[in-house]
């Protein structure tokens, strides 16, 4: 498989940016329970910003990053119920309810689209531009989601009541800030990629696009066949 400059950064940058979110909230916000408590909500940054990464790969993982959004999307509707706070009041709320909307509309294009050896070809060529499109979308939402979440959190806690003030810049605010500084690196580098046509999915003549085409159809033609017949 050729190691492209997005699959060579994203191991080490994924991983770097996992352990920062984690420990960020074991080492400063107590860890992680499931009980409508503070810690409660520890699970929302971790569980959002894992599904980030992946958002960017396809089929049965992108399924994955759906999953981890839902849960994260559970776990701080979950405390804002325990503790009696409204739910999306915030931008940082719209701009994430939109994002995992997008994303799931993005997975079931995908999934009928090409996924389907069923699909008619001229479906795959209709929604390709719309499919690339939404993708592009998706990741400038959840960089947004990120970024607006973690000043967020930041901003509440961070208020000279139980903590020192976010303008003081403690070592939490420093640690959290490079963490909002590598997503951003993150998003940089996977849009540099996108603009490089060698790095680029082949279309749909190439040999390698038949031979993925053929693998898929294998893989998903049970599928098709249970959808006609029912």
């Amino acid at each position: 498989r050729v190691q492209t400059p997005l699959r060579r950064w994203k191991c080490p940058g994924s991983q770097t940016t996992f352990l920062f979110v984690v420990t960020w909230n074991l080492h400063w916000r107590g860890g992680f329970a499931w009980d409508r408590s503070l810690l409660h909500f520890n699970w929302h940054p971790v569980l959002m910003v894992s599904g980030l990464f992946f958002k960017l790969v396809h089929a049965g993982m992108m399924f994955v990053a759906l999953l981890l959004s839902m849960l994260g999307l559970s776990a701080v509707f979950d405390f804002h119920q325990g503790v009696n706070i409204p739910n999306l009041y915030s931008v940082h709320s719209w701009v994430g309810i939109s994002t995992v909307f997008l994303f799931s509309s993005q997975w079931i294009l995908g999934l009928v689209g090409f996924l389907l050896p069923c699909s008619p070809p001229w479906i795959r060529s209709s929604l390709k531009p719309v499919h690339i499109w939404m993708g592009k979308m998706i990741l400038i939402f959840s960089l947004a989601s990120c970024i607006s979440g973690i000043n967020e959190k930041l901003l509440l806690t961070l208020n000279g009541m139980s903590a020192a003030m976010y303008s003081e810049l403690p070592v939490e605010a420093v640690f959290v800030n490079f963490l909002g500084m590598l997503i951003v690196a993150f998003g940089v580098s996977v849009f540099g990629i996108l603009f490089v046509k060698k790095w680029q999915r082949p279309e749909d003549g190439s040999e390698n696009a038949r031979v993925s085409y053929q693998r898929r159809s294998r893989s998903a033609v049970a599928i098709c066949n249970i959808l006609v017949h029912n």
